[in-house]
């Protein structure tokens, strides 16, 4: 493989689009720079590949072949955890679930452990997931306990002319008013502030936006943003960050697209994404970041509803595997170890189904 950062990339769902837009990425010159390290099925990959209509000339190592000197390019290990006649396209099923798991867990590991310096993984379907291991609940609680985490992951969407960060997640609306605290809104802005730097922004404009309509209308319509949210806000200014809120989130989204604000900071789930994918669908990136690598997937899902026609749009593919590479070069990471474990070990980790966290 080439000298510089490595790409751990993990083949999603395989009732969806991820083989087909795996392909697409090995096919692609500005996708495939030689660093990637593809970790899946052989034979999925061969169906995505057919799907696309791209031939890939990619050297195929089993898990057991990996202890000796990697190939100068970018190569798959092959599993041979997915067979394509088991699982059905366009839709989810345990099948597909279980070897997302899996080459994710690999991904991680092979990460961790300092063989890659960014993990890219295309699109994975929760509900198959959770067919296949009941207690998955999130990429992040997963990362977690995958790598031992000392500190949960945070996920970004990223644009170019915008980035959202969250400061709830995967939670139901019914919770969101109570897990918004002072403290967690104030760390929330922190940690966009340094992400956004070591991405390459001076001084990065973060646009809060409020939780309730019209950011309370003067506690008319709630008391949490001025009681909660101006506080961290009011805190977090006086750390030097450009934060402005809270704004109504009706129009945060406008204002940052017309250059006002770098970053939107919004309080659940929905409320960024919808703007988001409005704004850039093909083209948006989720980023989890706060690991010691960064770990990129493009934003949309799985989309079953085009399993198989051969359609998928590359766009948000292709920006979230040259972002996980722009963030690992600008902020390189220093714990890596002085002797990692080897990779067949940690590919048998990954397979070992009865070792899977929880």
């Amino acid at each position: 493989m080439t000298s510089g950062s490595k790409v751990a990339m993990a083949i999603g769902d395989a009732g969806g689009i991820s083989a087909e837009l795996a392909a697409r990425v090995l096919a692609c010159p500005e996708a495939n720079t030689g660093d990637l390290m593809v970790i899946g099925d052989r034979r999925l990959l061969e169906r995505g590949a057919a799907e696309a209509g791209v031939a890939l000339d990619l050297p195929v190592l089993r898990p057991d072949q990996t202890a000796g000197p990697l190939p100068e390019r970018s190569f798959l290990v092959d599993l041979g955890n997915c067979d394509p006649e088991a699982v059905p396209q366009g839709q989810s099923s345990a099948e597909g679930g279980r070897a997302s798991v899996q080459n994710f867990r690999a991904a991680l590991l092979v990460a961790a452990a300092g063989h890659a310096d960014v993990v890219f993984f295309t699109p994975f379907n929760k509900h198959a997931m959770r067919l296949a291991q009941p207690d998955y609940v999130d990429e992040i609680g997963f990362i977690d306990a995958t790598i031992g985490a000392t500190e949960s992951g945070r996920e970004f969407n990223v644009l170019d002319e915008v980035w959202n960060a969250r400061v709830t997640s995967h939670i139901p609306l019914s919770e969101v008013a109570g897990r918004i605290t002072e403290a967690r809104v104030f760390d929330s802005l922190c940690l966009t502030d340094r992400i956004m730097r070591n991405a390459g922004y001076d001084r990065p404009r973060i646009g809060v936006a409020a939780l309730n309509p019209h950011a309370g209308d003067g506690r008319n319509f709630g008391t949490e943003d001025e009681d909660i949210l101006l506080p961290a806000i009011e805190r977090a200014r006086a750390r030097q960050l450009a934060v402005t809120g809270p704004v109504p989130s009706d129009t945060v989204f406008v204002r940052a697209v017309k250059g006002e604000f770098d970053a939107v900071l919004t309080m659940f789930h929905d409320q960024g994404q919808i703007a988001m994918k409005l704004i850039g669908f093909d083209r948006g990136v989720t980023l989890i970041a706060n690991y010691p690598f960064p770990i990129v997937t493009p934003a949309h899902g799985t989309a079953y509803d085009i399993a198989g026609q051969g359609i998928a749009d590359l766009g948000a593919t292709r920006n979230a595997v040259t972002l996980g590479r722009r963030l690992a070069a600008m902020d390189p990471r220093s714990d890596r170890p002085d002797t990692p474990a080897p990779l067949p070990e940690l590919f048998a980790r990954a397979l070992d189904w009865g070792a899977l966290p929880v």
